[in-house]
């Protein structure tokens, strides 16, 4: 299980989505700097605890209406070879040292998670308590015949 450190880091995940999310082809905000916020998430755990694997809830109230979006990021100790494409930002989290944060949607570990979480063989994770399973999430699967 992933252990929740509850501490900061530098720069904040929020301030690395500003400069990041208006990179996006799919990013729809206004014309100046996102103004974001967090509004929920969960995290999945990495099955060998290495890296961190979080699916982010951000609004943004840069334009309008106010948008939503769900970010899958993950974080690393190490660069992940050949997902510099991918790289979110890295940021000095106090207790770990530097992370590399990246877009989910490029890292294999998230890439390997995700199925078990929608088949039914993970359960997502709180987002700020360690070892406590989000009863929110919801998912539903039915295998091909």
């Amino acid at each position: 299980m992933a252990v929740i450190h509850h501490t900061s880091t530098k720069p904040t995940k929020l301030e690395l989505l500003t400069s990041w999310l208006p990179s996006r082809p799919w990013y729809s905000g206004g014309a100046g700097e996102p103004e974001l916020a967090k509004a929920g998430g969960f995290r999945l755990d990495d099955p060998q605890g290495e890296v961190g694997i979080e699916f982010m809830v951000v609004t943004d109230a840069s334009g309008t209406p106010t948008t939503a979006y769900l970010v899958p990021l993950t974080y690393r100790g190490a660069p992940l070879d050949g997902a510099e494409h991918a790289l979110v930002g890295t940021m000095e989290h106090e207790v770990l040292g530097r992370r590399w944060a990246y877009d989910g949607c490029h890292d294999p570990v998230l890439l390997a998670q995700l199925p078990a979480l929608i088949e039914g063989r993970v359960q997502a994770q709180d987002q700020n308590t360690s070892d406590t399973p989000d009863r929110e999430v919801t998912r539903s699967y039915s295998p091909r015949a």
